[in-house]
């Protein structure tokens, strides 16, 4: 069943068109990711799904009772400011102690519930953010650039928690990254934007797409062929097993 149904999207911001006729349907369970260059529309097309942005064009079909959790760009806390974990998860609206302790547990940060935001490290606040993007179960997560500031083995750990996530919860994953090694291996399925949809499938079609090529160069080629070595080589650690 469509989570979201998308039909020809129009979107202008300041008068600017930054989306034209972009159609996507979201079914639950997947985790598809976005790629494009910057200003090609990837930020606005999640606001416009959450309702944030109001679209020029087209239609947005939502599942009756659809429930979404977001986790912004960056999340910019003044240092001043004294926030406890547990309190923000209460923003904007008040959480059981039981949701807060389960959602921190779904994403392996049940120890820093009492903490100051203004301590953590990077990949500890995504974690954060990821928590209370989670506390109603949402159907479907939006996470924007979620990976950003984070290192290469951070990534790699955050993008396996999405994992478990999609699998515990049944959600359905829209995520935004630039990190096309890192998309490759994690999503069901790539759309390529720029300012409409260039092409969309599986990770290797758009990967040997002439307009993802266009717009990212052949050297992708590459990190898909890691990718597939890396692939292959656990499908193959895994016969030996």
């Amino acid at each position: 069943m469509s989570l979201v149904k998308i039909e020809g999207l129009g979107v202008s911001l300041g008068g600017q068109p930054v989306l034209h006729h972009v159609d996507l349907d979201l079914i639950r369970g997947e985790i598809v990711t976005i790629v494009g260059p910057n200003g090609s529309g990837k930020s606005t097309l999640l606001r416009t799904i959450l309702g944030a942005i109001r679209p020029d064009k087209g239609k947005i079909t939502r599942a009756p009772g659809l429930t979404i959790g977001y986790v912004p760009q960056i999340l910019q806390v003044d240092k001043a400011l004294p926030l406890s974990v547990r309190t923000f998860l209460d923003l904007p609206k008040k959480v059981s102690n039981a949701q807060a302790k389960d959602a921190l547990d779904r994403v392996g940060a049940a120890d820093l519930s009492r903490r100051q935001l203004r301590d953590l490290s990077g990949g500890q606040m995504q974690r954060v953010l990821l928590a209370r993007a989670v506390i109603g179960k949402p159907d479907l997560l939006l996470l924007d650039e979620a990976t950003q500031g984070l290192d290469q083995q951070g990534s790699a750990e955050f993008y396996r928690l999405i994992e478990e996530l999609r699998r515990d919860m049944g959600c359905a994953i829209l995520m935004v990254s630039h990190e096309l090694h890192v998309v490759m291996a994690a999503s069901d399925r790539v759309i390529c934007l720029n300012g409409h949809v260039c092409c969309h499938g599986t990770p290797e079609h758009v990967a040997s797409a002439p307009e993802y090529r266009a717009l990212f160069g052949s050297g992708t080629q590459g990190a898909l062929a890691l990718y597939r070595h890396e692939h292959d080589h656990a499908h193959t650690h895994e016969h030996d097993h």
